[in-house]
């Protein structure tokens, strides 16, 4: 049988979902209905369309269009939309939780009080607000060790962290009066200290298969600081852990997206179908879960698709069908780093329109366009991160070498962070985790 897939989303993550199909040896034509123009997902495509991709209505017509078999969601916002439960209403097959259970990411009260409910080890003290009440007081309690977070999608800038972005309490009230101002409720919880990771599983409601584990770096400068961004890198290595966890850490993860997809199906009387991803925090106590994500991360997909050996065709239908468990999912042991070149000025002020040339890029397997557009022929900026490069090695060391050889090939008004998967940056999170432990 023929597989008609639609992809929705056009970033890099998206570039990266179409790569790992085109792979499949399955009878295939992949559709992409994209929020702006992405070249390297156009070639793959028999029909590339832009079009309002949180609109459910017309997601589904273009899925009637095409006749679509299977949908894949790639950004978290069409899902907050509820576009995954107006497809499966249309009878296509969709990687990607329905709106009540997108809650995991579209709520950060939905999820603290359903690890809460099901006794699901990771969680932090924390209580939700929407006005300024207690406020106050639960500041006094968590002392300086707290984090405020928007209860909904902020494009990953709605978390303030103490000590980062929030100075004092007077700073941190400041913030909680600014969302409340704009009618958001908000979550107040105990900040973790140790060293983050992600951790994505394919999850068919019953059945979970894990993926290697990730760092990203969220801030925007070298040696982690600046404005957070939606990530400017990741590096993941060779035996799918990371050089600062040891097993239980990856076992603690895996039980905690385990049980997880168990509460959920228990909640809502329906399983989750689609990527579980955990963001996590290492700390001198065991794992803890700083957040959940409903889709695939955005670089994490670049180092972990890359790498699947598994026909990636076969592993989306296990998802949908609930067969997951008699799929072999595989992936190749090799390290992988990813940096992203993004516009002088972002991710505050942008720089937009300027052209930007990869035609020096040695491995294109590696490139990954994320925020582009096609203007008189030339490739030019749109405002938020542009491209994203991968290198692939049997170290993170030597997979760094060869990224940062490719993203410097990339010319334009862009920047990018040298630092990522570095000997120097790796070191210090294995030393940070070991003063720790």
């Amino acid at each position: 049988m023929k597989n008609n897939i639609l992809v929705i989303g056009s970033g890099a993550r998206e570039h990266a979902i179409v790569r790992a199909l085109d792979r499949s040896t399955q009878e295939k034509a992949i559709y992409c209905l994209a929020s702006n123009m992405n070249p390297g997902i156009a070639e793959l495509c028999t029909d590339f369309t832009v079009g309002n991709i949180n609109d459910p209505e017309i997601v589904v017509s273009f899925a009637k269009e095409t006749d679509a078999t299977l949908a894949i969601v790639g950004p978290e916002n069409p899902l907050a939309q509820g576009v995954a439960d107006a497809l499966w209403g249309a009878g296509v097959k969709t990687i990607g939780p329905k709106k009540d259970l997108a809650q995991l990411e579209t709520s950060k009260a939905f999820t603290r009080n359903l690890l809460k409910a099901y006794n699901i080890p990771g969680g932090p003290k924390y209580q939700t607000f929407d006005t300024l009440d207690g406020v106050a007081e639960f500041l006094n309690v968590l002392g300086e060790n707290y984090v405020v977070k928007y209860d909904g999608l902020a494009g990953g800038k709605g978390v303030k962290v103490a000590g980062d972005h929030l100075h004092t309490h007077d700073e941190a009230l400041a913030y909680c009066q600014e969302l409340v101002d704009s009618g958001g409720e908000f979550v107040i919880e105990e900040k973790f200290v140790g060293e983050e990771f992600s951790l994505m599983s394919f999850c068919d409601g019953d059945n979970l298969k894990h993926m290697p584990a990730v760092q990203d770096h969220k801030r925007a400068y070298e040696g982690d600081t600046g404005p957070n961004t939606g990530g400017m890198g990741t590096y993941s290595d060779a035996n799918h852990g990371l050089p600062f966890l040891n097993d239980d850490d990856i076992a603690e993860a895996h039980a905690i997206n385990i049980a997880t997809a168990k509460a959920l199906k228990d909640n809502f009387g329906e399983g989750y179908k689609g990527i579980l991803y955990g963001g996590f925090m290492a700390t001198a106590n065991g794992v803890k879960l700083i957040e959940y994500n409903a889709r695939f991360g955005d670089p994490e997909a670049m180092n972990v698709l890359p790498l699947l050996d598994s026909d990636f065709i076969e592993v989306c239908n296990g998802v949908t069908d609930g067969t997951l468990n008699n799929v072999e999912v595989k992936f190749r042991h090799k390290a992988t780093v990813c940096k992203y070149a993004v516009p002088e000025g972002y991710p505050d002020s942008p720089t937009k329109g300027e052209p930007i040339d990869v035609s020096k890029v040695k491995n294109l397997d590696g490139l990954f366009y994320a925020s582009v557009d096609i203007q008189n022929g030339q490739l030019v900026e749109a405002g938020s991160r542009t491209v994203a490069v991968v290198g692939m090695a049997e170290t993170i060391s030597d997979a760094e070498k060869i990224t940062e050889k490719e993203v410097s090939a990339v010319s334009g008004p862009l920047f990018h962070r040298k630092d990522i998967g570095t000997d120097d940056v790796v070191k210090k999170r294995v030393d940070h985790m070991n003063s720790l432990r």
